[in-house]
C-alpha cells in the first residue's frame, strides 16, 4: 500500500509533524524576464494558474530577513488547533532556489538548524538547480533531511507552452537525475485537468512518473484552480465570452476541449486511478486543492475540503495506508 505523507511522517518520528509556510523572498525565471518565449519575447507573468502570491498564498507575506518571526508566526496559527512540537520548513512560494546563493544558503542554514525544524522543504523549478544550488543542498542534507518539490505539472509539451512553464521535460530529467544523485528527496507537483487536456494526458504523465529510476520520492496531485487575477483567470473569462457568442451556450466546459473542470466524482476516481499507477515506494502527499476562498472561481466544490478528502478516503482505502 501507499502511503500518505502524514503516516509517513508519524512512522518516522513517531509523532504528527507539521508543515509551516514560509518565504525565503525568491522570484522565479519567468517572472523577472529571464526566460524567453519563442518568439523572443520575455516571460513576466510566471505560469499562467500561478497567483499574485506565486502558489504560495497561504505563507507568512514577509521578508526573508524575518525568518525567525515567519516560524514564530506560522507556529501560533498551527498551535490553535495542535500542540505540535516539531515541523517541516516549508518554502513554497515562487522559486526556492532561484537567487544570491550565499544568501540562501544563510537563510536556510538558519532554519534547518532549529530544533523544533525536522525537515527543510524547497518548492522550486528544475532549472533553478545547478552545480552551486547542489552544492548547498547536499551540505544542508548532511544536517537534516531536504526535500526539493519540482513543479513539472505535466509531461505534455504543448500543454508546458500554454501555461508558460518556461522549461522543456529534458530539463526536468536532467534536474531529477542530479538531484536523485546527490543524496536528495525529490517531490514532484502534477496538475490535473489543465486546459485541453484529456484524461489519457493526465495518466500519462502519472505513468511517465512511475517509471523514473530512481523511484520518485513523492508526489502532489492537485485539480487545477482558476484563482482571480491570474493569466490565466483571463482565458477563462475570454472562454466564456466566446461561448455565449456561441448559440449553444457551453455550461462549465463540458462542451469545451479548452476548459474542462471535472466534477468531485470524476476527479476523486481519477486520483485514485493515479495513485493505483505509482510505485508503493512513492509517498502521497497531496490528493486535491486548497485555493483561497477569495480568489478560487473553479473548481468550487473544492472549497468543501471535509466532503473531498472523505470522498478521496473512501475511493482510495485499498491504496493508501
Amino acid at each position: 500500500m501507499h502511503q500518505k505523507l502524514s503516516t509517513y511522517l508519524k512512522n518516522k518520528y513517531g509523532e504528527k509533524i507539521y508543515r509551516l509556510s514560509l518565504s525565503s523572498g525568491c522570484t522565479c525565471p519567468n517572472r523577472d524576464g529571464s526566460i524567453l518565449m519563442p518568439d523572443g519575447t520575455p516571460l513576466t507573468g510566471g505560469c499562467t494558474f500561478c497567483s499574485e502570491g506565486g502558489s504560495g498564498d497561504f505563507a507568512a507575506q514577509v521578508t526573508a530577513g524575518s525568518i525567525d518571526q515567519q516560524i514564530q508566526d506560522a507556529k501560533e496559527l498551527i498551535s490553535k488547533k495542535t500542540d505540535a512540537r516539531h515541523f517541516i520548513a516549508y518554502f513554497q512560494s515562487f522559486s526556492n532556489t532561484y537567487g544570491d546563493i550565499s544568501r540562501l544558503k544563510e537563510l536556510y542554514t538558519k532554519v534547518i538548524n532549529r530544533e523544533d525544524i525536522v525537515i527543510l522543504s524547497l518548492g522550486t523549478r528544475p532549472d533553478c538547480i545547478d552545480d552551486s544550488v547542489l552544492a548547498m543542498l547536499k551540505e544542508l542534507n548532511q544536517i537534516k533531511p531536504v526535500w526539493i518539490e519540482l513543479g513539472l505539472q505535466t509531461i505534455n509539451e504543448e500543454s508546458a507552452r500554454r501555461f508558460h512553464r518556461g522549461y522543456e521535460l529534458k530539463v526536468f530529467e536532467k534536474a531529477y537525475k542530479t538531484l536523485k544523485e546527490a543524496g536528495i528527496t525529490v517531490v514532484v507537483h502534477v496538475i490535473l485537468g489543465l486546459p485541453y487536456e484529456t484524461k489519457e494526458d493526465m495518466l500519462k504523465t502519472v505513468k511517465y512518473l512511475a517509471t523514473l529510476d530512481p523511484a520518485l520520492d513523492g508526489i502532489k496531485l492537485q485539480n487545477l484552480q482558476i484563482l482571480k487575477g491570474t493569466a490565466m483567470y483571463q482565458d477563462y473569462l475570454n472562454w466564456k465570452e466566446r461561448a455565449r457568442s456561441k448559440q449553444d451556450t457551453v455550461v462549465a466546459g463540458k462542451n469545451s476541449e479548452e476548459f474542462y473542470f471535472m466534477d468531485m466524482e470524476e476527479y476523486t476516481d481519477l486520483v485514485a486511478e493515479c495513485i493505483a499507477l505509482l510505485p508503493e515506494t512513492t509517498v502521497i502527499h497531496r490528493m486535491t486543492g486548497d485555493g483561497p476562498r477569495k480568489l478560487l472561481v473553479e473548481p468550487l466544490w473544492t472549497l468543501d475540503k471535509k466532503r473531498v478528502l472523505n470522498t478521496l478516503t473512501r475511493k482510495c482505502r485499498d491504496l493508501l495506508e
